[in-house]
């Protein structure tokens, strides 16, 4: 069972804190992937701390390894392959995503633990705003029960998904603080393609609260089950500096 699984990755002694970066400005989708592998390859090199970035994209797809063509129903943003676990989802403005790279050879090379550790940390960031977030046996991520649509309804909240390079993870989740939920119609999220099952966010469920409050409970939250954080030094890895490269390519799954 999903709920029983173990959560919690605290640092073994002698690991440096994570670094913790938060990006003002919207960053595009490739610019993210490549100062991910970037910093990746230095924390399982030795060379560089592990990395919690949280950051908005602008509008777009991204499409992980179980993707399925079928769930492009009516893009009109740029779709990107993101090689991560997972189908469909949408980023955008509003969206609080949040890329958790850490060194899971030395924290524990257990990825279900690692997942259930996400889960938990959306799910005890909910619940400082009076959300009742919940895991599911057969859909990953966070959800709301929905009993004002009716019996059985329940929406989506956050999304996760991650990719394991040489123990480092890679990419993490994304919780909906206050996107514009039109844009999910594009596609068919994750695969589910049932009418009980939708999308919401903070501000649908009546809690218009702001990015930065999200952010002080999340990096409270992470905390307490990963262990303790420290503010990134501005510029302290050329590799963590965006590139200016366009969002214009785009890469449709090809299942």
């Amino acid at each position: 069972m999903r709920n029983e699984l173990t959560v919690g990755l605290a640092a073994p002694a002698g690991l440096a804190p994570i670094e913790w970066r938060v990006s003002d400005a919207r960053v595009g989708y490739e610019d993210a992937l490549a100062v991910m592998d970037a910093r990746a390859a230095g924390i399982a090199a030795g060379r560089e701390p592990e990395l919690v970035w949280l950051i908005e994209h602008p509008p777009l797809y991204t499409a992980g390894t179980s993707a399925n063509v079928q769930d492009v129903r009516d893009v009109h943003f740029p779709v990107f392959q993101a090689g991560r676990g997972g189908q469909l989802t949408y980023h955008g403005p509003g969206q609080r995503v949040a890329y958790v790279m850490l060194d899971l050879k030395r924290r524990g090379p257990d990825v279900r633990r690692f997942v259930a550790t996400l889960e938990e940390w959306i799910i005890r960031t909910l619940a400082s705003f009076n959300v009742r977030g919940e895991r599911r046996e057969d859909r990953i991520g966070v959800w709301v029960r929905r009993e004002d649509k009716g019996q059985g309804f329940e929406d989506k909240i956050a999304a996760i998904g991650i990719r394991v390079k040489q123990w480092v993870t890679l990419h993490g989740m994304a919780l909906n603080v206050d996107p514009e939920l039109a844009h999910f119609a594009g596609i068919v999220p994750c695969g589910i393609n049932e009418q009980r099952y939708g999308i919401t966010s903070l501000t649908d469920l009546g809690l218009p609260v702001s990015m930065p409050e999200v952010d002080r409970v999340l990096r409270r939250e992470f905390e307490t089950l990963f262990g303790a954080t420290v503010d990134q030094a501005v510029g302290s890895s050329e590799n963590d500096r965006p590139g200016r490269r366009s969002l214009s390519s785009s890469a449709v799954p090809s299942r």
